[in-house]
């Protein structure tokens, strides 16, 4: 109709005004309507979805450092415990939850530089991780570089430690506390590297500049600086120095984000140990050790949220963006990522036990098909409609 006609245009056009000076585009007269209408979707998206989730990534895993460093301090003394394990698992999962919060957002810093892979390589080979710490226990030398690559540090090697050590075999805590001063000095080490990946990821989107005198010490220190700044080049778009072109580039590669973690949630994480056919794929299960598989779900899912709809601080969402050109995707999108929510978080923990029932079947195709068709049909307006 000429009405909807006529508020879609007036929509954008109000999208067009906001944003300070430092974050536009220092003339803005090149800029079309409808690239000044993404620019202010980049900077809030940059501004309001990914920074605070990274900068609390990193907060997380600085405060689990420390705690990891207690703990072996304490072990030497033999004053550890349960209370203090139990600490460090309860921060590990406020440090995971941030991670998952952020796997909306994979393409850049996090895969031009493994990051991703380095620390959220899984599942677990637990056969592998004994076997290591068999190794550790007899005093054999270890690296972490040379200890079996990705899939023995980061996340799950710190979740393996801290949950299925202290563990009976239906994951009821016991705390036996019966770490060598050996394996003390893995989870050191683990939890080290963890905190410089996560600090390092967060000054690659900020700027090292920009991230605490602390933060920068750890990446000092891990002589790990990539001189990046790959939110301010987002947020520039089309400027010099940034590597997209457009801001309609730029937010294409924010929706493929997207789609590939909502593919990645219902046909692999959910999809994979549903369909079993091996008992490699029934076995591919994600954070198993903390009973956290769930809520890494859900919190992938929120992660899209997140960037589509936006946060509490956010004025100009892609959400708000798509509904000013085609309200009837908008509409699906919002249906498909709440529907995609509501079906994952009824499957029961363990998952592992709960992987091959229809509750995971239906979640499958409520993230792996219904989101994953809804955010093309979005990307498809932003890519086609002027």
């Amino acid at each position: 109709m000429k009405i909807t006609k006529l508020l879609s245009i007036g929509f954008i056009g109000l999208l067009a005004v906001s944003c300070s000076s430092d974050d536009k585009n220092s003339d803005e007269s090149i800029l079309s309507t409808k690239e000044q209408a993404l620019q202010n979707v980049v900077v809030d998206y940059v501004d309001y979805s990914v920074l605070p989730v990274y900068t609390a990534m990193a907060d997380a895993t600085v405060e689990l450092q420390t705690l990891c460093h207690e703990m072996q301090s304490k072990h030497t003394a033999g004053t550890l415990t349960s209370a203090d394990v139990e600490k460090a698992g309860q921060v590990w999962k406020k440090a995971r939850k941030n991670w998952e919060l952020s796997e909306a957002f994979l393409f850049g810093p996090a895969a031009n530089h493994n990051i991703d892979p380095h620390i959220d390589s899984w599942p677990l080979d637990k056969a592998a991780m004994d076997n290591l710490l068999t190794q550790i226990r007899n005093g054999n030398s270890w690296s972490l570089e040379n200890n079996g690559g990705y899939g023995l540090i980061g996340f799950h090697a710190i979740e393996y430690m801290l949950f299925e050590l202290t563990a009976d075999g239906n994951n009821s805590k016991v705390h036996s506390l019966n770490y060598t001063p050996e394996e003390m000095e893995y989870l050191v080490a683990v939890a080290d590297d963890l905190c410089q990946q996560c600090v390092c990821l967060e000054a690659c989107w900020i700027g090292l500049d920009n991230i605490s005198e602390v933060k920068q010490q750890i990446l000092e220190e891990a002589e790990l600086d990539y001189g990046e700044n790959y939110g301010w080049e987002m947020k520039h778009a089309a400027s010099a120095g940034s590597r997209f072109k457009t801001y309609q580039e730029a937010v294409e590669e924010i929706i493929q984000g997207c789609i590939d973690i909502a593919d990645e949630v219902g046909n692999t994480k959910i999809g994979r140990p549903h369909l079993g056919s091996s008992q490699e794929d029934k076995n591919y299960i994600e954070s198993p050790y903390s009973l956290n598989s769930i809520e890494d779900f859900v919190d992938n899912i929120y992660s899209i949220r997140n960037v589509y709809e936006g946060t509490s601080s956010t004025r100009y969402s892609l959400s708000s963006y798509i509904k000013s050109v085609d309200s009837e995707v908008d509409a699906q999108v919002r249906k498909a990522i709440a529907d995609a929510v509501a079906a994952i978080e009824v499957i029961p923990e363990p998952f592992a036990k709960n992987a091959s029932g229809q509750l995971s079947e239906i979640a499958m195709k409520a993230a792996g098909t219904n989101l994953v068709e809804a955010l093309e049909e979005a990307m498809t307006v932003v890519t086609e409609r002027k």
